[in-house]
């Protein structure tokens, strides 16, 4: 590794940095991830891989073996117990996850990140190098030196790259090397893992779900095959606690099983926004860009998004179809979701302390099963397709006009409202069998338009176009056009990542508009 270089370095090999290799990857963008631990992660962390962030692995040719190591629809639930051998006192559907939605092709998952990240690091034949730590960073004219210290022997190199993508977590060096701050609560309080052997089939095979939330902290089956983890605050005395006991009391008193303790983490829940996501040719991502807590399944899922959001932009300046100002749009687009999944999160982590305090306080008595309540905040909760199917962004690589803003985000956390207002996801229609106008998108600008021809005149009426920045062109069936609020001649410009750049209701007056637009959406160089 000594004065190697490469277009990108990705810091961090959890799955916002392996995501984001697998895109770089599919794009032809030369990277090395490096990660400091000498493996991937053995706990099972993040537990949700929401409809968004399953759209984004379909894309990549991933969603198959994804869902093949998950839980099955029917876990796609959560459910409300005093303890793990009572009865529900509350339930929900996860959406998205439990079934499947008219929005979206894709079915979430209720999985492991120890199950999901295999999959994402055979995704891509970019190098990796685990067991290797970034101690230092210095940004140069054309690229940024970092310097580079091999964990088991303790060698040191340097190795030049045009970018830095920080995918290193909560605690990211790279934020820390930059002097980048956090706004936001902060650390939210100890939370403790304990990842455990036992057969509860008996209290749960009747009532599956993806995460029991209890009165003594939170239970989740790990693996279809088997396999437990509880998490629940950090007790104050970590070294005199007897883990098996603990998990035991959290089980209930009619639950007669000895759990078998294999491994323990404690860790901090975090709750804060970078106050940049950019700091020269450095880019934050995932946990080191928010930390969320990772009540509702926001965290991991909201990382995705942002890798999604941004290698399609450094593929465009690495390529040179793009100017460097195509990365500021990053920022604008991102920090926005970005403060309101911390809102979301912070909110879902008190409102679901709350509760469980208050079951706490008011135990059952007797075994009897307690009344069961409603949680009014329960379809803020669950019902998140508006924070995740509905996010909008605003800047330079969305073009408004006849569509403007005349279609304002959903509300966060309530049911989403498909719209092809420039900045929103493009909403998915079924073109043939199970084809989506979602799997129309690529490495590329999809123009979607029913009269192909009147935009690509002497080409061909489909396929790549010969303009600079990579482009194709998708035949609209007329059935969809009307949906799609274009005329006969008009057209949709939909993003590499999914969303809208433009919308002409119809074909615009100027023969060049095409490719002006391409060129201001992507501040290609004059």
């Amino acid at each position: 590794m000594q004065d190697a270089e490469v277009p990108v370095l990705i810091v961090g090999g959890g799955p916002v940095g392996l995501t984001a290799r697998a895109l770089l990857d599919r794009w032809g963008v030369p990277c090395l991830l490096v990660e400091r631990h000498h493996a991937l992660s053995p706990f099972p962390r993040s537990r949700l891989v929401n409809v968004r962030s399953m759209e984004i692995f379909r894309g990549l040719g991933l969603a198959a073996r994804i869902t093949d190591r998950a839980f099955a629809p029917r876990y796609g639930r959560v459910r409300f117990r005093d303890t793990l051998g009572g009865g529900d006192f509350a339930s929900a559907a996860m959406t998205g996850v439990r079934a499947p939605v008219p929005e979206s092709p894709a079915l979430g998952v209720v999985t492991s990140q120890d199950r999901l990240e295999p999959v994402l690091l055979a995704a891509a034949a970019a190098p990796v190098r685990f067991g290797v730590e970034l101690v230092g960073l210095a940004e140069e004219s054309e690229g940024v030196v970092a310097r580079l210290t091999d964990r088991r022997t303790g060698a040191e190199s340097r190795l030049r790259a045009r970018y830095v993508l920080a995918a290193d977590g909560a605690r990211s060096t790279v934020r820390d090397l930059l002097g980048v701050g956090t706004t936001g609560p902060g650390a939210l309080g100890g939370v403790t893992t304990v990842v455990f052997d036992a057969d509860l089939d008996r209290w749960c095979a009747d009532g599956p779900a993806g995460v029991y939330f209890t009165a003594h902290g939170s239970f989740m089956p790990l693996y279809p095959e088997g396999g437990w983890a509880w998490f629940g605050p950090t007790p104050a005395a970590v070294d005199g606690t007897d883990w098996g006991d603990l998990v035991a009391h959290a089980l209930g008193p009619g639950v007669d099983v000895r759990p078998e303790v294999l491994r323990v983490q404690h860790w901090v829940m975090n709750a804060f926004v970078a106050e940049h996501l950019r700091r020269g040719r450095a880019l934050l991502a995932g946990d080191a860009a928010h930390a969320v807590p990772m009540v509702g399944g926001l965290g991991m899922n909201a990382g995705v998004a942002d890798a999604h959001n941004l290698c399609w932009k450094l593929a465009g300046v690495l390529r040179g179809w793009a100017g460097p100002g195509l990365l500021d749009t990053y920022a604008s687009e991102r920090h926005p979701v970005a403060h309101e999944t911390l809102r979301q999160a912070v909110a879902n982590a008190q409102l679901l302390g709350d509760v469980q305090s208050r079951r706490r306080e008011r135990p059952p008595t007797g075994g009897a099963v307690p009344d069961r309540i409603e949680l009014p905040w329960m379809d803020q909760y669950f019902a998140q397709l508006g924070l995740v199917l509905g996010v909008a962004y605003r800047s330079s690589a969305v073009l408004t006009g006849d569509k403007g803003d005349t279609a304002p985000p959903s509300p966060p956390g309530t049911d989403y409202v498909p719209t092809v207002a420039p900045g929103h996801r493009l909403p998915h229609r079924r073109l043939t069998g199970d084809r989506s106008t979602l799997d129309a998108l690529g490495e590329w600008f999809t123009l979607f338009t029913p009269d192909p021809a009147a935009w690509t005149p002497g080409t061909a009426a489909a396929g790549p176009l010969c303009v600079p920045v990579p482009l194709r062109v998708e035949p609209l069936p007329r059935e969809h056009a009307e949906p799609y609020e274009l005329g006969p001649h008009g057209a949709l410009l939909v993003r590499p990542d999914g969303h809208v750049a433009a919308h002409w209701p119809d074909r615009p007056q100027a023969p060049a508009a095409l490719a002006e637009a391409l060129g201001r959406l992507t501040a290609a160089p004059a």
